[in-house]
């Protein structure tokens, strides 16, 4: 082999070299902490199951509710929110970094090339003043053409880059999985403020009925007044009966506009430019699943973040203990030097240079010490917050079960009692027509009635809420293997 070749041929070995030792790390080897996660939970004995009851894996869930509405302002959120614009520009950037790191592991490779011509008198050179005055006239101008390549690495020997990439790839997967917890929560905000609209909307279909009804009667009595068969307080109860059942509407307009408004800054669209128009509701709740709890710690987005930071604390501890190893470089040059251009790249004027180096601390007064311990404490901190995750998830799963279990029993009483309350409202009217009571009953009977089916419909929407932060507290149709490729 040339002496040419050689040289390049040295510097690759050492890099091969660097490569092949750089197979251990310090630090600590990451595994997974325990989380608490009991065998059942508490709230679901008895619970019914949804048919088929893989629902809930569905990334689409919201389509249980059968409301091509919804759909449709569910497949904006991932488009135009701009709290997931956020988010996401996040996981970009965390992504940028581990490439960044990544890049670490490799030499840098610099490419240099220059050109100068320059001038010296006799002087300079020490000869007397006398003669270099006299020889600087035939002094000549000089050419220096000159490229190099040239080649700087730091060895990775005790894995301190390499733990650096592991800490952002656990990073960049958090961020990932923060994408994919504030991508559900906004998807379960709009579904939560839609299932509210659409109560309003009910509920104020109701309202205005009763409005109807009640400005009606106030017309009878109001007649029965002039003809000498009603007393004036029962004018007067009629009239603060319809007027606080106009209240009530005016005040439902008002919720209503706000869900919209809300709904509107959720899809990404200004209030003045969002408008959902009102429609028939259905109260009805469609059943869902409730994975086990095992599987819950690979359902949570949240969850699988928190554990991912886990990770990547324990890699910095390793990037912490690295620093008690000395720092082991390479650098080379290869390149060319001439003072005739077209003679540059001749065999000789080639010329090289090949090193390297080690540099310890040798006394830092314990701080990388310090950066141990700190890191050690990063990484208890972040178990402790992995571990409180796993705890909110559960209760937050618990709390809607039984949400649901208890919400349906009483949707079931309210309905009754409606139906009880309307009856006796129309018992009470017929006895006030038949003259053996009087409209005060009447009154009150009419109000316990619109008190009843409000209670109804509020109860309904109760319940689909609850269902809807279920589907929340369960990760949606998320699962923990969509980390893998990020």
């Amino acid at each position: 082999m040339s002496a040419a070749l050689a040289r390049p041929a040295a510097i690759a070995g050492l890099i091969v070299f660097g490569l092949a030792v750089g197979g251990c790390a310090v630090g600590p080897n990451y595994v997974r902490p325990a989380a608490p996660a009991p065998l059942a939970y508490k709230e679901a004995e008895g619970w019914k199951q949804a048919e088929p009851s893989d629902a809930i894996s569905r990334p689409d869930w919201w389509k249980a509710f059968g409301d091509p509405v919804l759909d449709g302002l569910e497949a904006q959120v991932a488009v135009s929110n701009q709290t997931l614009a956020q988010a996401e520009a996040a996981y970009r950037q965390a992504k940028a970094l581990l490439d960044q790191q990544r890049a670490s592991l490799f030499p840098t490779v610099t490419l240099n090339g220059s050109g100068l011509r320059s001038q010296q008198g006799l002087g300079a050179l020490g000869a007397p003043a006398s003669a270099a005055a006299a020889l600087a006239s035939v002094t000549k101008p000089i050419n220096t053409y000159s490229t190099s390549l040239g080649l700087s690495w730091d060895v990775d020997l005790w894995g301190r880059i390499r733990r650096s990439i592991e800490a952002a790839h656990a990073n960049a997967q958090a961020s990932a999985g923060d994408l994919a917890n504030a991508t559900l929560s906004a998807q379960a905000l709009v579904a939560a403020d839609y299932v509210q609209l659409r109560e309003a909307d009910e509920e104020k279909r109701l309202i205005d009925q009763t409005v109807k009804a009640y400005a009606d009667n106030l017309r009878l009595v109001s007649s029965q007044l002039k003809a000498g068969v009603a007393a004036r307080s029962a004018v007067l109860a009629a009239q603060s009966q319809w007027e606080s059942a106009q209240a009530s509407s005016d005040d439902l307009i008002r919720t209503r506009a706000q869900l919209e408004h809300a709904i509107a800054v959720l899809v990404g669209k200004a209030p003045a430019d969002f408008a959902i128009a009102p429609a028939a509701w259905n109260p009805d709740t469609p059943p869902m699943p409730v994975s086990m709890p095992s599987s819950l710690l690979e359902r949570r987005p949240d969850i699988a973040a928190a554990e991912r930071r886990v990770k990547a604390a324990n890699a910095q501890i390793g990037v912490n203990v690295a620093g008690y190893f000395p720092n082991v470089s390479v650098s080379g040059q290869y390149g060319f030097s001439s003072q005739v251009l077209n003679q540059l790249f001749n065999a000789a004027n080639r010329n090289w240079s090949l090193g390297a180096g080690a540099a310890e601390t040798v006394f830092d007064a314990g701080a990388t010490m310090a950066k141990v311990r700190g890191a050690r404490a990063t990484y208890d901190a972040s178990v402790a917050n992995y571990r409180q995750t796993v705890l909110t998830a559960f209760q937050q799963v618990e709390d809607n079960v039984v949400a649901l279990r208890v919400l349906a029993a009483q949707y079931g009483h309210d309905q009754r009692a409606s139906a009880e309350a309307d009856e006796a409202e129309t018992l009470a009217t017929m006895q006030y027509q038949a003259g053996t009571t009087d409209y005060t009953a009447v009154v009150v009977a009419q109000n316990t009635a619109l008190a009843a089916r409000r209670a109804a419909v509020q109860a309904a929407r109760n319940r689909q809420v609850a269902l809807v932060d279920l589907v929340q507290a369960m990760g949606g149709g998320w699962a923990a293997q969509q980390l893998a490729s990020k």
